[in-house]
C-alpha cells in the first residue's frame, strides 16, 4: 500500500487517487493528435483525516481546483508523457497538502518605539525645512 506523505501523522494513499489521460495541447507533434498524454488527476479529501483548519486552509488553496463536494481536480499536462505527467499532478497535491499543513504565524501588533517616533519627526522636519528653503526669497 504505497502512501505519500504530507506530515508526520497525515499521508495520502495512492489508490485513492484516480487518474484519466485525456489529449493535451502544445508542443508534441502529431502525438497530440494522436495520443491521451495529459494526466487529469482526481483525489477526493473527505477519504483524509485533517484538523479543520488545514481543510479549510486546503480549500482556500485549492480554489476553482476542488469541487463542491471537495474532490481536487489536477490537469498535468506539462510533459510529453503520461507517466511523468502522472508524477507532476501527484507531486502538485502533494505540494497543495503540505502548504496547507503549515499554521500562519499569528502577527502581533507592537508600536513604535519612543526613540524610532523621534527619529521620524526629526527627519520629517529636516525634510520641511529643505522644501521650505526653496521658496521665492525677495531681497528689497
Amino acid at each position: 500500500m504505497p502512501l505519500l506523505r504530507i506530515t508526520r501523522s497525515i499521508a495520502i494513499d495512492e489508490d485513492d487517487i484516480e487518474f484519466d489521460f485525456v489529449r493535451a495541447s502544445g508542443p508534441g507533434g502529431q502525438n497530440v493528435n494522436k495520443l491521451s498524454t495529459a494526466a487529469q488527476m482526481r483525489y477526493d479529501t473527505k477519504r483524509l483525516t485533517m484538523p479543520e483548519d488545514m481543510a479549510l486552509r486546503l480549500e482556500r488553496l485549492a480554489g476553482q481546483r476542488m469541487t463542491k463536494d471537495g474532490v481536487i481536480v489536477i490537469h498535468a499536462q506539462r510533459f510529453r508523457t503520461q507517466e511523468r505527467n502522472r508524477a507532476d499532478a501527484i507531486e502538485r497535491l502533494v505540494e497543495l497538502f503540505k502548504e496547507a499543513a503549515i499554521r500562519p504565524v499569528v502577527r502581533r501588533a507592537t508600536k513604535p518605539t519612543l526613540g524610532s517616533k523621534k527619529r521620524r519627526l526629526e527627519s520629517k522636519k529636516r525634510r520641511g525645512d529643505i522644501k521650505a528653503g526653496r521658496g521665492k526669497r525677495f531681497d528689497d
